[in-house]
């Protein structure tokens, strides 16, 4: 279980293939105080530290989960958002979020603002997933707020302290980014799909 709330920001030194699977080497200054088998949040996505050699770890990507994250565009030298797991006797800064990633999104806006960064992603509307305005989203493993929502897209304000301190500065316009949509809502739009009743 994650937060959404971004620890810093780990560059991708190797990839190897081995059949399906991508193998990823990351390096952090966080990476020095993980664990083999520790979850650790990679652009949202939850992955098992495998090996950690000074200041870097590695994680390995099956095809089910390249299939459904941006992990497969990733390439040597790019950032990736990392966050530990939540411990149960912390403060929740974000919101709930597994590490699990429902769907990718495009980006199809970024304008800078006077003090802030407008971001709009487009996804594909299918298995109920939904946003609600003033709700939350996490979009890369960032917990945001949703401030529009519409059928099959949503816009996010950003501050300057998240443009800097995530990999959202490297997002633009045609990028893709991994979307976990809120758990809460997930649930409630899948028991409401289930039980309306014809008219």
């Amino acid at each position: 279980m994650f937060t959404g709330i971004i620890e810093t920001l780990g560059e991708i030194t190797t990839i190897k293939e081995e059949g399906t699977n991508l193998h990823f080497t990351v390096q952090s200054e966080l990476s020095i105080e993980l664990k083999i088998d520790q979850s650790v949040s990679h652009n949202g996505v939850c992955l098992t530290v495998v090996a950690l050699t000074d200041h870097s770890h590695a994680v390995t990507a099956i095809q089910e989960t390249l299939e459904k994250s941006n992990l497969a565009h990733l390439k040597v030298g790019s950032k990736v958002n990392l966050e530990r797991c939540m411990q149960m006797n912390g403060r929740l800064d974000g919101h709930i979020v597994q590490g699990h990633v429902d769907q990718t999104a495009i980006c199809v806006k970024r304008e800078e603002l006077d003090g802030s960064w407008e971001y709009r992603f487009k996804y594909e509307a299918q298995n109920g997933n939904v946003t609600v305005e003033k709700g939350s989203v996490c979009v890369n493993g960032i917990s945001l707020t949703v401030v529009d929502s519409a059928a099959d897209e949503f816009s996010v304000y950003i501050i300057p302290y998240t443009f800097e301190h995530t990999n959202l500065h490297q997002v633009n316009a045609g990028d893709t980014v991994n979307l976990e949509f809120d758990i809460i809502g997930k649930y409630v739009a899948r028991l409401v799909g289930r039980t309306a009743l014809p008219l």
